[in-house]
């Protein structure tokens, strides 16, 4: 946690040995005027001072020194006794070597001894912008050991590092008692002198030059001037590299676990290797082992993480009377490789060893673990992809046998300028194959060729034209494990031809409205493709359809490639955009027909069903950086009913801000094979700054569905979900909050209830 700390006493040592070996002192033929000596402040004797001493700043008269071995020197007096062979120089005292300058009120250079005293309000900055203040500074001998009395070095990133004594012996060796040191500012905003926000203290600090090490005896962590963390054996090494250690220590308290503490141990294993191990305690739960490999190559990076127990396992249903001790844990990996300028390789992996783990130890809430990898060659005209990916449910109804595993997914595809009629063309080959332990199992394969053209008329119209072309081939098993009949397919092998031409046409308006500028935008889009044999071919990927304004006035308004919407449709719209300097409001609306009357493919409830589609539109309002709103809404062609309902709000700074979302789902449908079941929620959170660096933070979650809306549910119209509040402290160097957690649902062994944490967090200390 503290190696960044200390090695700024090894770069201290820099500045002692400004005068070392010697040196040939070079005087300015120009002394600088006397400067009054400027008051310093008292401080209680033998405690470091982190303020800057109060030392004005002259301009140095000493000279430029040509070579190595020479010093360069200005002082408004200089004596020198022939008989003792002392030289004294006084006031205003300015030294220069080898672009490391010093100022004092006094040097005295005893030649005879080879001493050399610094006294007075001295100040040495180097060539990196670090200065180091002193009352005095002693050097003896060969002038490479020497003492330094209320050492102060202000680093040129702000970081102090100050010491009641600080002694450099010969052999390189630097030992400072009392010392401390804190990144943080140490006055207020007026200029007044403040105890910053942290600081570590330390009885004695030892540099060991041949070891490259810094140890401590009797160091803490001091928070508002609160010894608060002990650092008992702390070392660390002393370059800017970072070193091994104990990192700060996270507490929690909770209803499944009881009071936790968790404490890092950092461990680096070389420059671009580091692992990170941290034991959980609980005082409920047998405890955890967690850990965090990191790795950085040639080409890219990588990360594993993993935790492991062994504790009883609750059921997530009450026909599992099992509950026999086990190992649980959790392991996920993550990493990019670059190969070269084209080619990238990237994988992220997950996999838990119940349900109930990740929730219960407050890890995640996903609901599934997906682990995918995806190996890409990007040119300049074109795309291949060669991916796979697994799923893992944590819900409580789902099999994991019908969970789908893709291996492999291949996708390419070309694009080239069309020489004959202009535009672009783009061809695609396809192939996917889709397994399952328990369930059917699908392979696809297809190529199609896509061509379009954007240009302008003379009236101002944006016109895009669209043709494609398409030929799929499926193979599939196992059909009847499906659940949903429109999902399945026909088993064995299928095929089909797709073709499709579509003209899209934007019209533009421009004018100016209530002191800024407004954009009128008319669209209209027609869409023609002939009969698809749909339904002999299984459906994987086009499932779950709602339609919004994302999707209408997409060629294919199905997510996916295994359905794809036949006959002829016009779809219509109009877009508005009002800008001014800070204020911005677009929106837009729209509805499609349908030209035949065959059957819809689409869901009830999905807005497309009937030949006239619903109403979809989406408006957003932004005031600068205070305000945000989106609302997305569907309409019933019918009735205008409110079918789908939602709202996303930001409002405020960054320091004070609410945040507020509501969602809606009217499908006004009895039965749905869907993943899209009638639903209400509200969502709200938000931060309010109550004084200077602190605030309180808030938010939660309520499942506003009535049994009306899902009959297979038992809500009651107003069920909270969870909810969290805490109180926080926020500054330049230090971050605290204290949390609040109420979990009102109970899955398996992850109960509900209170839970308390506790994280801080030290800023500008790098590891």
């Amino acid at each position: 946690m503290t190696w960044a700390l200390f090695r700024q006493a090894a770069r201290a040592r820099s500045f002692w040995l400004a005068t070392a070996s010697g040196a040939a002192l070079v005087a300015s033929p120009v002394m600088a005027q006397a400067e009054p000596n400027p008051a310093q402040s008292e401080d209680v004797a033998g405690e470091p001072v982190l303020q800057t001493p109060d030392v004005v700043p002259t301009a140095s008269d000493a000279p430029d020194v040509q070579g190595e071995e020479q010093v360069g020197f200005a002082a408004d007096n200089l004596n020198y006794d022939s008989d003792t062979e002392i030289v004294i120089a006084e006031g205003n005292v300015q030294m220069n070597r080898e672009a490391i300058e010093m100022r004092a009120d006094k040097v005295t250079w005893n030649r005879k001894t080879g001493q050399v005293f610094a006294e007075g309000n001295v100040t040495i900055k180097n060539p990196e912008g670090d200065t180091a203040y002193g009352d005095k500074i002693e050097l003896t001998d060969s002038l490479r050991d020497g003492v330094v009395e209320n050492l102060l070095v202000v680093l040129d990133n702000g970081s102090r590092l100050a010491a009641v004594k600080g002694t450099r012996f010969d052999n390189g060796n630097i030992e400072l008692e009392n010392a401390a040191y804190t990144p943080c500012p140490v006055e207020d905003d007026a200029g007044c002198p403040k105890n910053p926000s942290w600081q570590i203290r330390a009885v004695r600090v030892m540099y060991d030059r041949a070891k490259n090490k810094i140890r401590y005896k009797g160091a803490r962590v001091e928070i508002f001037g609160l010894p608060l963390i002990p650092l008992p054996g702390l070392s660390h090494p002393a370059n800017s590299e970072a070193g091994s250690g104990i990192l700060v220590p996270e507490i929690r308290l909770d209803r499944s676990n009881g009071f936790e503490i968790a404490v890092p141990y950092y461990l680096r294993l070389a420059p671009d290797r580091d692992i990170t191990i941290t034991p959980h305690v609980y005082t409920s739960a047998a405890p955890m082992l967690e850990g965090e490999f990191r790795a950085l190559t040639d080409i890219g990076s990588f990360r594993i993480n993993g935790y492991a127990t062994y504790g009883s396992l609750v059921p997530l249903t009450g026909d599992d009377p099992d509950s026999e001790k086990r190992f649980r844990g959790y392991l996920e990996s993550a990493g990019k490789f670059q190969f070269d300028p084209r080619w990238s390789l990237t994988y992220s992996g997950r996999i838990a060893t119940d349900r109930t783990f990740m929730r219960r130890y407050d890890i995640s809430r996903d609901d599934r673990l997906r682990s995918t990898f995806e190996l890409e060659r990007i040119g300049n005209q074109s795309y291949l992809s060669i991916a796979g990916w697994a799923t893992q449910t944590l819900r409580r109804n789902d099999d994991q046998g019908q969970q789908p595993i893709a291996l492999p997914i291949i996708d390419y595809r070309q694009r080239f300028d069309d020489p004959l009629l202009g535009g672009k063309l783009e061809l695609q080959l396809n192939t996917l194959a889709i397994g399952r332990t328990e369930g059917q199992d699908t392979q696809r394969a297809f190529a199609g060729a896509r061509w379009d053209l954007r240009g302008l008329t003379s009236l101002g119209q944006e016109v895009t034209l669209t043709a494609l072309v398409r030929g799929d081939v499926y193979h599939s098993d196992e059909n009847l494990l499906t659940a949903i009949p429109g999902y399945r397919g026909k088993s064995g092998w299928q095929g089909r031809g797709i073709a499709a031409v579509a003209a899209d046409m934007r019209w533009p308006f421009v004018g100016e409205f209530l002191g800024g500028t407004q954009t009128l935008t008319p669209r209209v889009q027609i869409v023609a493709t002939p009969p698809i044999k749909n339904l002999d071919i299984p459906n994987e990927d086009s499932r779950a359809f709602d339609l919004e304004d994302g999707n209408l006035f997409s060629i294919n308004r199905f997510n996916g490639y295994d359905r794809f919407e036949d006959g002829a449709r016009i779809t219509y719209g109009l877009e508005w955009n009002f800008s001014r300097p800070g204020f911005n409001i677009s929106s837009v609306v729209g509805q499609s027909y349908r030209l035949s009357d065959k059957p819809s493919l689409f869901p009830d409830g999905t807005g497309l069903t009937d030949r006239t589609s619903d109403i979809v539109g989406r408006t957003t309002v932004a005031y600068r950086d205070f305000l945000r709103l989106t609302h997305r809404y569907r309409l019933d062609k019918d009735n205008l009913a409110i079918r789908r309902n939602e709202f996303d709000a930001t409002i405020g700074s960054r320091s004070t801000y609410a945040v507020v979302g509501y969602s809606r789902l009217n499908r006004d449908i009895l039965l749905l094979g869907e993943d899209l079941q009638d639903r209400e929620e509200v969502r709200a959170g938000g931060r309010i700054a109550v004084a200077s660096n602190w605030s309180v933070f808030g938010s939660a979650i309520v499942d506003l569905t009535k049994q009306s809306d899902d009959p297979l549910s038992s809500a009651d119209g107003f069920e909270p979900i969870r909810h969290r509040l805490g109180v926080a402290y926020d500054d330049d160097c230090l971050s605290i909050a204290l949390t609040w957690r109420r979990d009102y649902a109970d899955t398996g062994d992850a109960r509900r209830g209170n839970s308390f944490s506790f994280r801080i967090a030290f800023r500008n200390l790098g590891f």
